[in-house]
């Protein structure tokens, strides 16, 4: 077992120049830290088979979810459920930081709208 950070997990780039790193991933269960500059964005997507939690470290999070909007703060958190129409945005000055945690796995299970 190790101590899992940004400095030592697999990283990728997605959505509008955007970083994430694999803390944990396994075909049961995915947990990611993602960090979002400032005024970006992904595209409207859903998962058919994954419920995700969305819990911010740093900033304030938008959500739209099936045409509804929700703002969420630093230390406070967000469930998707499978087939909800949803997508983040960071329409502040500041990075947004969050984890996203999915069950099962997200990655394959994703169709872009």
């Amino acid at each position: 077992m190790a101590i899992k950070s940004t400095k030592n997990s697999e990283h990728y780039i997605w959505g509008d120049n955007c970083d994430g790193w694999h803390l944990l991933k396994s075909d049961s269960l995915s947990i990611i830290q993602e960090k979002m500059p400032a005024h970006t964005s992904e595209g409207l997507h859903f998962h058919s088979i994954a419920q995700q939690f969305f819990f911010i470290l740093k900033g304030i999070a938008t959500f739209q979810i099936e045409g509804e909007v929700f703002e969420v703060n630093e230390n406070k958190g967000f469930h998707i459920l499978p087939n909800q129409k949803h997508q983040i945005f960071n329409h502040s000055e500041l990075t947004l930081e969050f984890l996203v945690i999915s069950e099962p796995k997200s990655h394959g299970d994703r169709t872009n709208l």
